[in-house]
Protein backbone atom coordinates (compact mmCIF):
# COMPACT_ATOMS: atom_id res chain seq x y z
CA UNK A 1 0.00 0.00 0.00
CA UNK A 2 2.83 2.35 0.94
CA UNK A 3 4.56 1.46 -2.31
CA UNK A 4 1.45 2.45 -4.30
CA UNK A 5 1.15 5.75 -2.47
CA UNK A 6 4.80 6.48 -3.15
CA UNK A 7 4.34 5.68 -6.82
CA UNK A 8 1.31 7.94 -7.06
CA UNK A 9 3.23 10.74 -5.34
CA UNK A 10 6.12 10.47 -7.82
CA UNK A 11 3.76 10.45 -10.78
CA UNK A 12 1.92 13.48 -9.41
CA UNK A 13 5.19 15.34 -8.89
CA UNK A 14 6.27 14.57 -12.46
CA UNK A 15 2.94 15.84 -13.80
CA UNK A 16 3.27 19.05 -11.77
CA UNK A 17 6.78 19.64 -13.10
CA UNK A 18 5.58 19.05 -16.67
CA UNK A 19 2.73 21.53 -16.16
CA UNK A 20 5.11 24.17 -14.78
CA UNK A 21 7.46 23.65 -17.71
CA UNK A 22 4.58 24.07 -20.18
CA UNK A 23 3.47 27.26 -18.47
CA UNK A 24 7.03 28.58 -18.61
CA UNK A 25 7.27 27.77 -22.33
CA UNK A 26 3.95 29.42 -22.99
CA UNK A 27 5.12 32.49 -21.10
CA UNK A 28 8.34 32.67 -23.14
CA UNK A 29 6.33 32.19 -26.32
CA UNK A 30 4.01 34.99 -25.27
CA UNK A 31 6.98 37.26 -24.56
CA UNK A 32 8.48 36.46 -27.96
CA UNK A 33 5.17 37.22 -29.60
CA UNK A 34 4.93 40.51 -27.74
CA UNK A 35 8.44 41.40 -28.84
CA UNK A 36 7.54 40.67 -32.45
CA UNK A 37 4.41 42.74 -32.10
CA UNK A 38 6.46 45.67 -30.84
CA UNK A 39 8.76 45.27 -33.83
CA UNK A 40 5.78 45.41 -36.17
CA UNK A 41 4.65 48.59 -34.43
CA UNK A 42 7.89 50.38 -35.37
CA UNK A 43 7.25 53.79 -36.88
CA UNK A 44 7.24 53.72 -40.69
CA UNK A 45 7.66 56.70 -43.06
CA UNK A 46 7.11 56.40 -46.79
CA UNK A 47 8.67 58.83 -49.29
CA UNK A 48 8.01 58.79 -53.04
CA UNK A 49 9.93 61.20 -55.28
CA UNK A 50 9.99 62.12 -58.96
CA UNK A 51 13.19 60.25 -59.77
CA UNK A 52 16.30 59.18 -57.90
CA UNK A 53 18.25 59.88 -61.08
CA UNK A 54 18.14 63.52 -59.92
CA UNK A 55 20.68 64.30 -57.12
CA UNK A 56 18.10 66.67 -55.62
CA UNK A 57 15.82 63.76 -54.78
CA UNK A 58 18.76 61.61 -53.65
CA UNK A 59 19.57 64.36 -51.12
CA UNK A 60 15.90 64.41 -50.14
CA UNK A 61 15.95 60.66 -49.54
CA UNK A 62 19.05 60.97 -47.35
CA UNK A 63 17.41 63.75 -45.37
CA UNK A 64 14.36 61.56 -44.76
CA UNK A 65 16.56 58.68 -43.60
CA UNK A 66 18.43 60.99 -41.21
CA UNK A 67 15.16 62.26 -39.78
CA UNK A 68 13.85 58.70 -39.49
CA UNK A 69 16.97 57.58 -37.65
CA UNK A 70 16.42 60.23 -35.01
CA UNK A 71 12.86 58.96 -34.55
CA UNK A 72 13.83 55.30 -34.61
CA UNK A 73 11.66 54.91 -37.71
CA UNK A 74 11.92 52.73 -40.80
CA UNK A 75 12.04 54.92 -43.94
CA UNK A 76 10.88 53.59 -47.32
CA UNK A 77 12.13 55.64 -50.29
CA UNK A 78 10.66 55.05 -53.76
CA UNK A 79 11.48 56.53 -57.17
CA UNK A 80 8.46 57.14 -59.41
CA UNK A 81 10.49 57.91 -62.55
CA UNK A 82 7.99 60.70 -63.31
CA UNK A 83 5.37 58.01 -63.95
CA UNK A 84 1.97 58.83 -62.40
CA UNK A 85 0.73 55.22 -62.42
CA UNK A 86 3.95 54.06 -60.78
CA UNK A 87 3.69 56.69 -58.05
CA UNK A 88 0.06 55.78 -57.48
CA UNK A 89 1.09 52.14 -56.95
CA UNK A 90 3.82 53.23 -54.55
CA UNK A 91 1.30 55.11 -52.41
CA UNK A 92 -1.01 52.10 -52.47
CA UNK A 93 1.90 49.93 -51.28
CA UNK A 94 2.60 52.40 -48.48
CA UNK A 95 -1.04 52.06 -47.43
CA UNK A 96 -0.80 48.25 -47.50
CA UNK A 97 2.36 48.39 -45.36
CA UNK A 98 0.51 50.68 -42.93
CA UNK A 99 3.09 53.43 -42.88
CA UNK A 100 2.50 56.17 -40.33
CA UNK A 101 3.27 59.13 -42.61
CA UNK A 102 3.56 59.53 -46.39
CA UNK A 103 5.87 62.19 -47.83
CA UNK A 104 4.88 62.91 -51.41
CA UNK A 105 6.87 64.61 -54.12
CA UNK A 106 4.12 64.49 -56.73
CA UNK A 107 4.95 63.79 -60.36
CA UNK A 108 1.57 65.25 -61.34
CA UNK A 109 -0.06 67.74 -58.99
CA UNK A 110 -3.62 66.99 -60.13
CA UNK A 111 -3.22 63.41 -61.29
CA UNK A 112 -2.08 62.12 -57.91
CA UNK A 113 -5.25 63.34 -56.14
CA UNK A 114 -7.01 59.95 -56.11
CA UNK A 115 -4.01 58.23 -54.49
CA UNK A 116 -3.77 60.97 -51.86
CA UNK A 117 -7.45 60.47 -51.05
CA UNK A 118 -6.89 56.72 -50.64
CA UNK A 119 -4.19 57.41 -48.06
CA UNK A 120 -6.41 59.91 -46.28
CA UNK A 121 -9.25 57.36 -46.19
CA UNK A 122 -6.81 54.93 -44.56
CA UNK A 123 -6.05 57.50 -41.87
CA UNK A 124 -2.48 58.16 -43.03
CA UNK A 125 -1.22 61.77 -43.00
CA UNK A 126 0.16 62.93 -46.37
CA UNK A 127 2.71 65.75 -46.52
CA UNK A 128 3.51 67.14 -49.95
CA UNK A 129 7.19 67.95 -50.39
CA UNK A 130 8.79 70.34 -52.92
CA UNK A 131 5.56 70.62 -54.89
CA UNK A 132 1.91 70.60 -53.87
CA UNK A 133 -0.60 67.85 -54.58
CA UNK A 134 -4.36 67.74 -54.78
CA UNK A 135 -6.56 65.22 -52.98
CA UNK A 136 -6.40 66.68 -49.49
CA UNK A 137 -2.78 66.65 -48.29
CA UNK A 138 -2.37 67.71 -44.68
CA UNK A 139 0.38 70.21 -45.46
CA UNK A 140 2.88 71.23 -48.13
CA UNK A 141 6.55 71.91 -47.43
CA UNK A 142 8.33 73.46 -50.37
CA UNK A 143 11.06 75.84 -51.42
CA UNK A 144 9.82 79.26 -52.36
CA UNK A 145 9.73 78.29 -56.02
CA UNK A 146 8.25 81.57 -57.17
CA UNK A 147 11.20 83.28 -55.50
CA UNK A 148 13.57 80.85 -57.27
CA UNK A 149 12.20 81.86 -60.66
CA UNK A 150 12.12 85.53 -59.71
CA UNK A 151 15.78 85.53 -58.64
CA UNK A 152 16.77 83.81 -61.87
CA UNK A 153 14.74 86.31 -63.90
CA UNK A 154 16.29 89.29 -62.14
CA UNK A 155 19.76 87.90 -62.83
CA UNK A 156 18.99 87.42 -66.53
CA UNK A 157 17.54 90.93 -66.86
CA UNK A 158 20.56 92.40 -65.13
CA UNK A 159 23.09 90.51 -67.25
CA UNK A 160 21.31 91.39 -70.51
CA UNK A 161 20.59 95.00 -69.53
CA UNK A 162 16.90 94.34 -70.05
CA UNK A 163 16.97 93.25 -73.70
CA UNK A 164 17.72 90.17 -75.79
CA UNK A 165 16.36 86.79 -76.83
CA UNK A 166 16.11 83.88 -74.41
CA UNK A 167 15.01 80.26 -74.22
CA UNK A 168 12.99 78.67 -71.42
CA UNK A 169 13.36 74.94 -70.78
CA UNK A 170 10.17 73.95 -68.94
CA UNK A 171 9.49 70.79 -66.92
CA UNK A 172 6.93 68.34 -65.46
CA UNK A 173 3.36 69.56 -64.76
CA UNK A 174 3.84 70.23 -61.05
CA UNK A 175 3.43 73.38 -58.99
CA UNK A 176 7.16 73.69 -58.21
CA UNK A 177 7.86 74.06 -61.93
CA UNK A 178 4.91 76.30 -62.76
CA UNK A 179 5.78 78.58 -59.83
CA UNK A 180 9.38 78.92 -61.04
CA UNK A 181 8.23 79.73 -64.56
CA UNK A 182 5.70 82.24 -63.22
CA UNK A 183 8.30 83.99 -61.07
CA UNK A 184 10.73 84.16 -63.97
CA UNK A 185 8.19 85.38 -66.53
CA UNK A 186 6.74 87.99 -64.16
CA UNK A 187 10.18 89.61 -64.00
CA UNK A 188 11.12 89.54 -67.67
CA UNK A 189 7.74 90.74 -68.94
CA UNK A 190 8.61 94.20 -67.62
CA UNK A 191 11.77 94.23 -69.75
CA UNK A 192 12.59 94.16 -73.45
CA UNK A 193 13.55 90.50 -73.30
CA UNK A 194 11.79 88.15 -75.72
CA UNK A 195 11.26 84.38 -75.43
CA UNK A 196 12.52 82.80 -78.65
CA UNK A 197 11.54 79.27 -77.59
CA UNK A 198 9.90 77.49 -74.67
CA UNK A 199 9.94 73.68 -74.58
CA UNK A 200 9.60 70.89 -72.01
CA UNK A 201 12.88 69.33 -70.88
CA UNK A 202 10.96 66.98 -68.54
CA UNK A 203 13.28 67.81 -65.66
CA UNK A 204 16.20 65.67 -66.82
CA UNK A 205 19.54 66.12 -68.57
CA UNK A 206 18.96 63.85 -71.55
CA UNK A 207 15.63 65.33 -72.58
CA UNK A 208 16.86 68.90 -72.08
CA UNK A 209 19.90 68.13 -74.22
CA UNK A 210 17.69 66.77 -77.00
CA UNK A 211 15.25 69.70 -76.79
CA UNK A 212 18.07 72.25 -76.83
CA UNK A 213 19.63 70.60 -79.86
CA UNK A 214 16.36 71.14 -81.74
CA UNK A 215 16.11 74.74 -80.56
CA UNK A 216 19.67 75.49 -81.69
CA UNK A 217 18.92 74.02 -85.10
CA UNK A 218 15.83 76.21 -85.42
CA UNK A 219 17.58 79.40 -84.26
CA UNK A 220 20.70 80.66 -86.09
CA UNK A 221 24.01 81.27 -84.34
CA UNK A 222 24.07 84.50 -82.38
CA UNK A 223 20.29 84.69 -81.92
CA UNK A 224 20.12 83.37 -78.32
CA UNK A 225 21.43 85.37 -75.37
CA UNK A 226 20.41 83.29 -72.35
CA UNK A 227 18.61 80.12 -71.26
CA UNK A 228 16.53 79.57 -68.13
CA UNK A 229 16.20 75.91 -67.11
CA UNK A 230 13.76 74.89 -64.37
CA UNK A 231 16.38 72.70 -62.65
CA UNK A 232 20.11 72.00 -62.73
CA UNK A 233 20.01 68.66 -64.58
CA UNK A 234 18.30 70.50 -67.44
CA UNK A 235 20.85 73.32 -67.23
CA UNK A 236 23.68 70.81 -67.61
CA UNK A 237 21.91 69.17 -70.56
CA UNK A 238 21.60 72.60 -72.22
CA UNK A 239 25.31 73.27 -71.69
CA UNK A 240 26.24 69.93 -73.27
CA UNK A 241 24.02 70.71 -76.27
CA UNK A 242 25.69 74.11 -76.71
CA UNK A 243 29.14 72.51 -76.56
CA UNK A 244 28.24 69.88 -79.14
CA UNK A 245 26.82 72.56 -81.44
CA UNK A 246 29.93 74.72 -81.08
CA UNK A 247 27.83 77.55 -79.59
CA UNK A 248 28.94 77.45 -75.95
CA UNK A 249 30.10 81.08 -75.87
CA UNK A 250 26.91 82.40 -77.45
CA UNK A 251 24.68 82.44 -74.34
CA UNK A 252 24.70 81.86 -70.58
CA UNK A 253 22.49 79.48 -68.57
CA UNK A 254 20.64 79.87 -65.27
CA UNK A 255 19.19 76.88 -63.42
CA UNK A 256 17.44 76.04 -60.16
CA UNK A 257 18.49 73.66 -57.32
CA UNK A 258 22.06 74.45 -56.30
CA UNK A 259 22.93 70.82 -57.05
CA UNK A 260 26.48 69.52 -56.45
CA UNK A 261 26.92 68.74 -60.15
CA UNK A 262 25.85 72.27 -61.07
CA UNK A 263 28.27 73.79 -58.56
CA UNK A 264 31.01 71.58 -60.00
CA UNK A 265 30.14 72.65 -63.55
CA UNK A 266 30.03 76.33 -62.60
CA UNK A 267 33.48 76.06 -61.03
CA UNK A 268 35.05 74.97 -64.32
CA UNK A 269 36.75 77.65 -66.36
CA UNK A 270 34.60 78.79 -69.26
CA UNK A 271 31.36 77.25 -67.94
CA UNK A 272 28.24 78.78 -69.47
CA UNK A 273 26.17 77.97 -66.37
CA UNK A 274 26.37 81.32 -64.62
CA UNK A 275 23.86 80.97 -61.77
CA UNK A 276 21.40 78.71 -59.95
CA UNK A 277 18.66 79.41 -57.42
CA UNK A 278 19.75 77.10 -54.61
CA UNK A 279 17.39 74.99 -52.52
CA UNK A 280 17.99 72.73 -49.51
CA UNK A 281 16.27 69.39 -50.22
CA UNK A 282 17.54 67.68 -47.07
CA UNK A 283 16.28 70.38 -44.72
CA UNK A 284 13.01 70.58 -46.64
CA UNK A 285 12.19 66.90 -46.16
CA UNK A 286 13.29 66.96 -42.51
CA UNK A 287 10.78 69.74 -41.97
CA UNK A 288 8.16 67.61 -43.73
CA UNK A 289 8.86 64.70 -41.37
CA UNK A 290 8.47 67.04 -38.41
CA UNK A 291 5.14 68.31 -39.75
CA UNK A 292 3.97 64.77 -40.50
CA UNK A 293 4.63 63.65 -36.93
CA UNK A 294 2.69 66.62 -35.58
CA UNK A 295 -0.29 65.70 -37.78
CA UNK A 296 -0.07 62.08 -36.57
CA UNK A 297 -0.25 63.33 -32.98
CA UNK A 298 -3.33 65.40 -33.78
CA UNK A 299 -1.58 68.77 -33.59
CA UNK A 300 -2.51 71.71 -35.79
CA UNK A 301 -0.02 72.64 -38.53
CA UNK A 302 0.32 75.31 -41.19
CA UNK A 303 -1.00 74.22 -44.58
CA UNK A 304 1.93 75.74 -46.49
CA UNK A 305 5.52 76.08 -45.31
CA UNK A 306 7.93 77.81 -47.72
CA UNK A 307 11.69 77.42 -47.34
CA UNK A 308 13.63 80.42 -48.72
CA UNK A 309 16.11 80.01 -51.60
CA UNK A 310 19.15 82.05 -52.59
CA UNK A 311 20.85 82.80 -55.89
CA UNK A 312 24.33 81.34 -56.28
CA UNK A 313 26.47 82.75 -59.09
CA UNK A 314 29.96 81.99 -60.34
CA UNK A 315 31.12 85.02 -58.34
CA UNK A 316 29.62 83.77 -55.06
CA UNK A 317 30.26 80.06 -55.56
CA UNK A 318 33.21 79.94 -53.13
CA UNK A 319 30.94 80.85 -50.21
CA UNK A 320 28.20 78.36 -51.16
CA UNK A 321 28.10 75.40 -48.75
CA UNK A 322 25.93 73.22 -51.00
CA UNK A 323 23.70 70.34 -49.98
Amino acid sequence: MKKNVKTLFVLGLMALMALMSACSSASESSNDSTGQENSDDKLKIGLTVGTLANPFFVAMGKGAEEAGKELGAEVLVESAEYDLSKQTSQIENFITKKVDVILLNAVDTKGIAAAVQQAKDAGIPVIAVDTNAEGGVNATVTSDNYQAGKLAGEYVVEQLNGKGNIVIIDGPPVSAVTDRIQGFEDVIKESGIKVAAKQNGEGNREKALSVMESILQANPSGSIDAVFAINDPEAIGVEIASEQAGRKDEFFIVGVDGAPEAAEAMAKEGSSIMATSAQSPSEMVKKAVEIGMKVKKGEDVEELIKVPVKLVTQDTLDSYQGW
